[in-house]
């Protein structure tokens, strides 16, 4: 048996023509949507993804703005910005681009709570976070956990009963994640590094979501045969004998693809979801 491999860069592009399609019904009524990004200091990394969601926006009609700040801002200079977004009423959705350099590390969490609930795109305050936990569904869910049920939900429709492993408990996607599986009627379980028999407790998986940034971590002989395999890791591993730094999941593709029913690659699985979602979280807060 070889896996269905789930393509997120489809499924992204359906998600994004249908975001297209509510971006327009809105523009008619008058609401341009409007989504401003948070951007302190040099990272590359958050260079690069903060570069994909304008390029993201642009496509489905979403106005982007940014606000650059050096290295070295204070944290009253940020959430000075924050508290001028909240109050911007052609603003829809916030995004604080994290991680925040070294000296603001200590101090993120407290600005992302200044985020005003209704414009939270990354769904992590505590309003959103407790919505989510009530099964409440007015709220904005984390963008990574959300495009990763729609991939699962992409292959089978009805998870109930069925039995799911979530390899990770930050809040940012394992407590999200289970929370969503949750909804579906999955029994739950969430494993992490101090998990007694970690391969173990994944073998017992009908679907297994690995996200703990450890390269090719998931074995062959830690999935049942025949699982939904969700890959959200994405790590660089050294160069190769030509100097080719490839990146690679927290799952072994290559062995899994034999067990697993249907598996996401890296790149091209989960990450093109989660930049899809986060324009539909800012089109349901305009909405």
């Amino acid at each position: 048996m070889t896996a269905h491999i789930i393509d997120g860069k489809a499924i992204a592009a359906q998600t994004r023509e249908s975001i297209k399609t509510q971006v327009t019904a809105l523009k008619g009524k008058g609401i341009d949507v409007g989504l401003a990004v948070i951007l302190v200091g040099d990272d590359p990394a958050s260079h690069v993804y903060v570069g994909n969601k304008i390029k993201a926006c642009e496509e489905v009609g979403v106005i982007s703005t940014e606000a650059r700040l050096p290295e070295d801002t204070t944290f009253d200079t940020i959430a000075k910005t924050i508290e001028n977004l909240n109050n911007d009423d052609t603003v829809h959705g916030i995004l604080l681009q994290l991680p925040l350099p070294k000296h603001l590390s200590d101090m993120q969490e407290d600005l992302v709570q200044m985020i005003a609930p209704q414009k939270d795109v990354d769904g992590l305050t505590t309003m959103n976070a407790g919505k989510l936990f009530l099964g409440m569904d007015d709220g904005l869910v984390p963008c990574t956990p959300q495009g990763s049920m729609l991939l699962i939900k992409s292959v089978e429709q009805n998870l109930s009963g069925k039995h799911a492993v979530v390899i990770g408990r930050s809040n940012l996607f394992g407590k999200p994640m289970a929370q969503l599986l949750l909804q579906e009627n999955c029994t739950v379980t969430i494993a992490h590094s101090r998990t007694q028999d970690l391969a173990g407790v994944c073998k017992t998986a009908d679907i297994l979501v690995a996200a703990v940034g450890r390269p090719k971590m998931v074995q062959a002989d830690w999935v049942k045969d025949g699982a939904i395999v969700i890959d959200v890791g994405i790590n660089r591993l050294p160069p190769d004998t030509k100097g080719i730094s490839k990146l690679c999941g927290d799952v072994d593709f290559d062995a899994v693809k034999d067990r697993a029913s249907a598996i996401t690659p890296v790149p091209g699985g989960v990450g093109p979801m989660t930049i899809a979602c986060l324009l539909g979280n800012t089109v349901k807060s305009a909405s």
